[in-house]
């Protein structure tokens, strides 16, 4: 995102991290909402329950994602022992990619629905292809089922309670360098890992256009 910068484009640079930012208040909020639907109030307390993105971004994390296009924001804060239901894990890790989704579907087609109403703006045109896409992509990344990524808590409510254990273990053990080394892999083009999450985020934007797109 710093060569937008470099190259002039202040107002794509400006967009994308505004789509960013509330793409991962949402979804940070998201696992807050659940997490007291589910009976722990850890993230209320300390303030996560809100959209507001002061709570959630986290200063590096954002520069990070400024300098080389990649981070992350706070993770939110759960006790485990309070929820009250074995399943309780599963629904909060999903609620943050399932409210990136939400997102996605619910701006993009209300945009498609205003355009084809009359309103025509290039710069709403950009920002909500951005956030569309960029909910997408987070959700689609954060599936993933390495390391702290939301998906290693989802996989093992889908394996055999063996496996599932066993799964568990070796991604406490090794989940996060694994993970660390297939990003490196991937900025170093040896895995195209990106040129994937990239592909199957645009099929889905195409999936969840509800509203026809008007000709030009």
């Amino acid at each position: 995102m710093i060569t937008l910068l470099s190259q002039g484009q202040y107002q794509v640079f400006i967009l994308l991290i505004v789509a960013l930012v509330l793409s991962l208040s949402f979804h940070e909020f998201g696992h807050a909402a659940v997490a007291k639907l589910q009976g722990d109030d850890t993230a209320e307390r300390e303030g996560r329950l809100t959209l507001n993105p002061i709570a959630h971004i986290d200063p590096f994390g954002l520069l990070m994602v400024v300098l080389i296009g990649f981070g992350y924001a706070k993770p939110v804060p759960t006790d485990p022992r309070n929820f009250k239901s074995v399943f309780s894990d599963l629904w909060v890790s999903a609620a943050g990619p399932f409210m990136n989704l939400l997102l996605a579907v619910v701006t993009w087609n209300a945009f498609l629905l205003a355009y084809s109403s009359g309103w025509q703006n290039p710069g709403a045109t950009v920002f909500f292809q951005y956030l569309a896409s960029i909910n997408l992509l987070l959700m689609l990344f954060n599936l993933i089922p390495l390391g702290p990524l939301d998906g290693h808590y989802i996989l093992p409510y889908f394996l055999p309670k063996r496996l599932a254990y066993q799964y568990r273990l070796l991604n406490a053990q090794y989940g996060t360098v694994v993970f660390l080394g297939i990003i490196v892999l991937a900025y170093l083009g040896q895995i195209p890992l990106f040129q994937w999450l990239f592909q199957l985020a645009g099929w889905m934007l195409n999936a969840i256009t509800f509203v026809p797109i008007p000709a030009g």
